[in-house]
């Protein structure tokens, strides 16, 4: 891995015309071997994209890779065309082809981007990067930094493990890794004086796993989700869930030295993620009072009448309530032919309302069709043992119940995390024509079939 992180002023790329090469890359690191893996502009993760709101991103890809990609802009509410869905909203960009994405970015926030062909190897590879489009007026802070969090599982001899779409890992909790990082790098340190006041963008970009992220000792904030702001500063004092996709903003103020680290506590023990080292003396008198959100253009508001109600039930994966997709004989020897002439896929696991999104996005029919304006209610039901980030493309969703209870507050979101047996109401105006994706960012769990495709006309 790296052996420092990416600063987001190191590696920032403004507004014009961009070049973003998809390549396979060598990574060298202090007293380890080099490490194949595939980056953007010769960099895990790649490059910072930051931009301002109303910038227009106008970014050429060019795919040096043996197999075909496509750029997905998680998050953000862009053109269909511009959406990287394979087939979907545009064709594959092939070996040695070139695409240009161009759209104005609507919101300020936190977003990233990553393949969406093939999605479970490439971004297992290390296609990742983080797209920061600033506020109109900023929280003032005296550091903004981008940490890019991810897991990456490793054979022997120290490479990425080839066993993609194994059986394993799609029909269970997804493909997990054993070795952690932050910006590329295992535990890497960022230095701060004390007094000062960071601004922390978390992004998970990680294939499936799960954090719940503690940073004990400093005093923090949660000032944003997903690129959308909170409507009040909320004191960071648990566990903060971080599911795959997800993006967490977050203000620090330095106001003692020490040595204070972020930790993932989800599930069964602990795991180091990365190092605030404060030196110096904090000066003296009151504390800096807690942040306050930047302001932010009001989304289209979902209304009560006349909503196209839609249920969406998750069903299969190991030690599930039922929901299996429908498989016969001749369709798993066909698979299995496959994989023996070398592709590369998934068996079908995990269904939408019974239905398995297998294969191409564009072979199968719209869950529903509206016409623009229209307000959707989505009504989610998770009836598995796993955790799944329901992610829409295209919209912000807001966040209106969990489990039949109304939320005093409710967020706005772009990834919804479910935990087992979990219920979700999520509202939203379908603002944005053309066919869009809802699917699970377990990356292995949308390749078993975890996903739909909705159509604003």
């Amino acid at each position: 891995m790296a052996t420092r992180p990416q600063s987001t002023a190191s590696a920032a790329v403004g507004p014009g015309s961009r070049r973003l090469r998809a390549g396979a890359h060598a990574l060298s690191a202090a007293e380890q071997p080099a490490l194949p893996v595939w980056a953007y502009e010769g960099q895990v993760p790649g490059p910072v994209l930051r931009l301002r709101r109303g910038d227009v991103l106008d970014l050429t890809l060019e795919n040096a890779l043996r197999d075909p990609t496509t750029v997905h802009w998680h998050g953000v509410r862009v053109p269909n065309a511009m959406d990287g869905v394979p087939h979907l909203t545009q064709p594959p960009v092939m070996p040695g082809e070139t695409f240009r994405y161009r759209f104005a970015l609507p919101d300020a926030g936190t977003y990233w981007y990553h393949p969406h062909w093939g999605t479970p190897e490439q971004v297992e590879r290390g296609l990742a990067g983080a797209l920061v489009v600033e506020d109109d007026l900023p929280p003032p802070v005296d550091r903004d930094e981008v940490w890019l969090l991810d897991d990456w599982r490793l054979d022997a001899s120290g490479r990425i493990a080839e066993d993609f779409y194994a059986f394993r890992d799609v029909a269970h909790a997804g493909r997990l890794g054993q070795r952690l990082t932050v910006n590329g790098a295992v535990e890497p340190t960022l230095a701060l004086q004390a007094g000062q006041r960071l601004r922390l963008r978390l992004v998970n970009a990680a294939n499936a796993r799960i954090f719940a992220l503690e940073l004990p000792g400093l005093p923090a904030w949660l000032i944003a989700r997903d690129g959308m702001p909170a409507d009040a500063a909320v004191a960071w004092e648990g566990p903060l869930l971080l599911g795959p996709g997800m993006r967490a903003d977050l203000v620090i103020d330095a106001a003692q030295a020490g040595r204070f680290t972020l930790r993932d506590r989800f599930g069964r023990g602990e795991r180091l993620l990365a190092h605030l080292q404060v030196d110096g003396k904090a000066p003296t008198g009151a504390a800096r009072p807690a942040p306050q959100p930047a302001a932010h253009e009001p989304l289209p508001a979902p209304t009560s009448t006349d909503a196209w109600m839609q249920p969406l039930v998750f069903g299969g994966g190991m030690m599930g309530m039922g929901g299996w997709p429908e498989d016969s004989p001749a369709a798993r020897d066909a698979r299995r032919q496959r994989r023996l002439a070398g592709s590369r896929e998934a068996d079908p696991v995990w269904t939408v309302n019974g239905h398995a999104h297998m294969g191409r996005h564009d072979a199968h029919p719209p869950l529903f069709s509206v016409p623009r304006g229209r307000t959707i209610r989505l009504q989610l039901a998770n009836r598995t043992a796993w955790w799944h980030p329901i992610h829409v493309h295209g919209h912000h969703v807001k966040l209106l119940a969990r489990n039949g209870e109304a939320l005093p507050v409710q967020p706005w979101r772009d990834t919804v995390l479910l935990s087992p047996r979990d219920t979700a109401e999520l509202a939203f105006v379908a603002d944005n024509p053309g066919r869009w994706l809802i699917h699970c960012h377990v990356l292995e769990h949308h390749a078993g079939g975890m996903g739909a495709m909705f159509e604003v006309s």
